[in-house]
């Protein structure tokens, strides 16, 4: 073996690993800034950081920034140790990296300009989105070439889920983005009416499935047996979970459109299906809590260990939330409601959020040189913080999305309607005033996580950590 291929490459894994946290403050410090301006319209300042520009940056922020580089941190840290082998691809790698943030700084400048193809999640104009598939095609090429080099026959599981997780992306991010340009920053798609709209919300919901659920099941069956301490609780059902999860997700798209002018039957199909993912993603947490059987006494004084698991918590609630608001009947008092943003809120901060800040602490310490992070004290101060502001986000949320959808379906008896639109505003407007509490927690929460590593880092060097060869394998 030659002496380069003797050590994991972590620089890679320590670039996106510190890149997480800040972005992770950037896009929620936008978050709590949108959700100030429903409370004091006068903070929507002229026209680039008013509420309808600024809104698109902060889920691209949280999701493709924040969420983005704790998938590639991850990832390129969890295929390395489970193929025994560094990580392959050469020049591809920094690419990855440097491309990755390419992309973030375009998104940061073009959206607060009204630079936007108006599709959720997708609103990037059409030069940052080949600059993104170039990107994605060489995170692949790193990530697949690494397992196709791997020393040990067996494909860990958290590796099935990454992977199903970099191809159905590459797909949907094709799918969607096909648009034809008509100058450097403006593209028409290449869809029209309803068929636009069910595209944009397979893409949409599966922007959910893959890049906000797969990716980070993916972390879960690696980061929460580490640090249990514990084998995963079933391999069998970890399969189980996977192919379910996979061939499931791809058709709950169509629930975003029900009472529109999408064929019934096809709103009926993203019904069923949304109904029928409850069983392999509550198979999938279940099998991450599991986990803990005979090592539960260390949830007492492990604040890595709380996170990972409180976000499996959140994960079961929001995906029992998800096919329960999927129905037509409980759709029609949701829609349009603020209930949906408590609900994806549940997932982004409660789930998504809390695994990826649980696996950041876990990734810290070991990429710095370090046993531990700078203060244990400190990362459970930021579990209770954030667990506050994650609970009094979703709750006031529900409170106001219910009262919402009850005020607006509300009639006289002669048929007219019970309250104009203007009183389920100012209904609303106490719960919007929690909702900023709620955000402030959780990005206070981040300010103390950057805190505490940069503080690691100082105190940290970097090594370089030989490979392990797999058992009964002789390098």
């Amino acid at each position: 073996m030659s002496g380069t291929q003797t050590t994991y490459n972590d620089k890679v894994v320590r670039q996106f690993a510190v890149m997480t946290v800040i972005w992770g403050i950037v896009g929620m410090l936008v978050g709590v800034i949108i959700a100030a301006q429903l409370v004091w319209p006068e903070l929507n300042i002229g026209p680039w950081l008013h509420f309808g520009r600024l809104r698109p940056l902060h889920t691209n922020a949280v999701i493709f920034a924040f969420g983005g580089c704790a998938l590639f941190a991850t990832s390129y840290w969890v295929v390395q140790r489970t193929c025994h082998t560094r990580l392959w691809g050469g020049p591809l790698i920094p690419f990855t990296f440097w491309g990755w943030q390419l992309i973030i700084l375009l998104a940061a400048v073009t959206l607060p300009l009204g630079i936007t193809t108006g599709k959720e999640y997708a609103e990037l104009e059409w030069p940052i989105d080949i600059l993104i598939t170039l990107v994605w095609v060489a995170y692949a090429v790193v990530f697949f070439g690494t397992i196709a080099v791997r020393k040990v026959s067996h494909i860990y599981v958290a590796n099935w889920f990454f992977g199903a997780f970099i191809i159905a992306v590459a797909l949907l991010h094709l799918g969607n983005s096909a648009e034809m340009p008509v100058s450097l920053t403006k593209s028409y798609s290449m869809y029209s009416g309803v068929q636009d709209a069910m595209v944009q919300w397979w893409y949409g919901h599966n922007a959910v499935g893959f890049f906000l659920t797969a990716g980070f099941l993916g972390m879960m069956y690696y980061f929460v047996p580490k640090q249990a301490g514990r084998p995963v609780y079933s391999y069998r059902l970890s399969v189980v979970h996977f192919w379910a999860l996979i061939f499931t997700y791809m058709w709950a798209g169509p629930h975003h459109l029900h009472y529109t002018a999408l064929p019934d039957w096809t709103q009926s199909i993203g019904m069923v299906f949304s109904l029928i993912l409850l069983a392999p993603s509550w198979g999938g947490m279940i099998n991450g809590i599991m986990t803990l059987s005979g090592a539960w006494h260390k949830l007492r004084d492990d604040p890595i260990l709380k996170f990972l698991i409180t976000s499996l918590s959140f994960y079961g609630m929001s995906t029992f939330e998800g096919p329960m608001m999927s129905i037509k009947t409980v759709n029609a008092l949701s829609h349009y409601t603020d209930w949906t943003v408590g609900h994806v809120h549940s997932g982004a901060l409660g789930w998504v959020a809390m695994v990826s800040i649980g696996s950041i602490y876990y990734l810290l310490p070991k990429l710095f040189g370090k046993t531990e992070m700078y203060s244990t004290k400190l990362v459970t101060t930021h579990f209770w913080i954030a667990t506050i502001g994650t609970v009094l986000y979703i709750a006031s949320m529900w409170i106001a999305g219910v009262m919402q959808g009850l005020m607006w379906r509300a009639v006289n008896a002669d048929g007219t309607l019970a309250y104009s639109f203007v009183e389920s505003v100012k209904g609303s407007y106490p719960f919007w005033a929690i909702r900023v509490l709620g955000g402030a927690l959780f990005l206070t929460g981040m300010l103390i996580m950057a805190y505490n590593m940069f503080k690691t880092i100082a105190g940290g060097k970097t090594v370089d950590v030989p490979v392990v060869a797999p058992a009964g394998h002789h390098a």
